[in-house]
């Protein structure tokens, strides 16, 4: 049986679209709970105050449901890239990336030499030591999910040769952010439309895949998936907690009032 991040891949690489969620609740029994109900958990370090042992606990959890869990960062960390797959994750998103070679540090930190720069310490992928076999270093570079996220005009403008750095599975768009850099406030926007066809086209023509961020906006994905996005992480998980919330106890209200006056 494939793991789960080989399945991940083998899965986009055949043109399956994958929809997942981002996790930002510290509790780990959210990930447990959602794991079955999508293709893969985006674990949101960058927005969320989620701790290196919350981060291990909710990694677990993925493990357990044989769904990818992939660790977006905060920008710039080189530590916690090495903490992430230490405890077991799947894939990096590094976001607001700006240069050719703050993409190029990114790769090269997600891999063991000679392709790359990573810390030999495994604890979660090698089974705490029992596995390093011959295979581990050439598999832990095969299978680990290297993403970038454009969302700023310095991104941009190099999109083409960040797209062709050898090593790097995806690049990922991040609209809003995208397109409050261009200055239009709004994903709809024609120049950030273009940015966005532009992107897509670079991932495309460099044979990477392409992902987005973005909220519960069940139209805009589509709209997304339409333009050649081949995985979304569509919100996260307090967006749809608020969502059926505010849903059901709203129709529950009104039936309520409606039917026992």
């Amino acid at each position: 049986m494939l793991n789960a991040v080989a399945k991940f891949r083998q899965e986009l690489t055949v043109g399956k679209k994958s929809i997942g969620i981002g996790v930002t609740l510290s509790d780990p029994l959210i990930t447990e709970a959602i794991a079955d109900s999508v293709d893969f958990l985006w674990f949101d370090l960058e927005h969320a105050a989620m701790s290196p042992e919350k981060m291990y606990a909710h990694l677990l959890a993925a493990r357990g449901k044989n769904k990818p869990g992939i660790v977006r960062v905060t920008q710039g960390t080189t530590p916690l890239i090495k903490t992430a797959l230490d405890g077991g994750a799947d894939g990096i998103i590094a976001p607001q990336v700006r240069s050719v070679d703050e993409v190029k540090r990114v790769v090269n930190d997600c891999r063991y030499p000679p392709l790359g720069i990573r810390g030999f310490g495994p604890r979660v992928p090698s089974n705490y030591g029992r596995s390093l076999g011959a295979d581990y270093l050439q598999d832990a570079n095969k299978n680990v999910f290297v993403a970038v996220m454009i969302e700023n005009v310095d991104a941009l403008e190099v999109v083409e040769e960040i797209a062709s750095i050898p090593g790097l599975d995806s690049l990922v768009i991040g609209p809003s952010d995208l397109s409050l850099s261009i200055g239009e406030n709004n994903v709809y926007a024609p120049q950030t439309q273009e940015a966005m066809k532009r992107i897509i086209k670079a991932a495309k023509n460099a044979g990477k895949f392409i992902g987005a961020g973005m909220g519960v906006d069940v139209k805009f994905a589509l709209h997304l998936a339409k333009m050649g996005v081949q995985w979304l992480q569509v919100g996260q998980d307090f967006d749809h907690l608020v969502k059926a919330i505010t849903g059901s106890y709203s129709s529950f209200h009104k039936e309520w009032e409606a039917n026992c006056p």
